[in-house]
């Protein structure tokens, strides 16, 4: 990561309920960037879901620019990381591998699955360690979005 990239130090913080809105917001940018498979239909499906269940189901942390407004957010249940979305202005700034060392250092996170149809996000959690280890043909929800099962490498 690159220090020079941002005026003030990258901070991993904890997530108010009063910010689910932004998060929200977050995961819908970050969603309409990388999740092309999904249709119109589906997006409107899960942001409600996103909101009112799934947000309060996992620990949440984010990480926020200088004026206080949300660039990523991670959310992470047991030793699952179950939600990773950064703004797609946020992209490509050592953001997204300062969470993933967090997870996995701190929050001793060893799982993640993945849409088999967002290419870009199984090598990056391939380039941070993880490794398939199993897929599923359906999501979580019984949607046609196979789910790639990635588990932390032993070293």
């Amino acid at each position: 990561m690159n220090p020079l990239l941002f005026s003030t130090p990258i901070i991993i913080e904890g997530v108010s309920p009063n910010e689910y809105l932004e998060i929200v917001e977050v995961w819908e940018v970050s969603v309409r960037a990388t999740h092309h498979f999904l249709p119109e239909a589906d997006i409107l499906y899960f942001k409600p879901l996103i909101l009112n269940e799934y947000l309060k189901a996992v620990h949440l942390t984010c990480v926020k620019d200088a004026s206080g407004q949300i660039l990523g957010f991670m959310g992470v249940h047991e030793d699952s990381l179950e939600m990773l979305f950064l703004h797609p202005d946020a992209r490509g700034k050592g953001i997204g591998k300062l969470f993933i060392l967090h997870a996995i250092n701190e929050l001793k996170v060893q799982k993640v699955d993945v849409n088999e149809q967002n290419p870009q996000a199984v090598g990056f959690y391939e380039r941070m360690g993880f490794e398939i280890v199993s897929r599923s043909e359906l999501d979580g929800l019984g949607k046609p979005y196979p789910i790639l099962h990635m588990r932390l490498a032993t070293t």
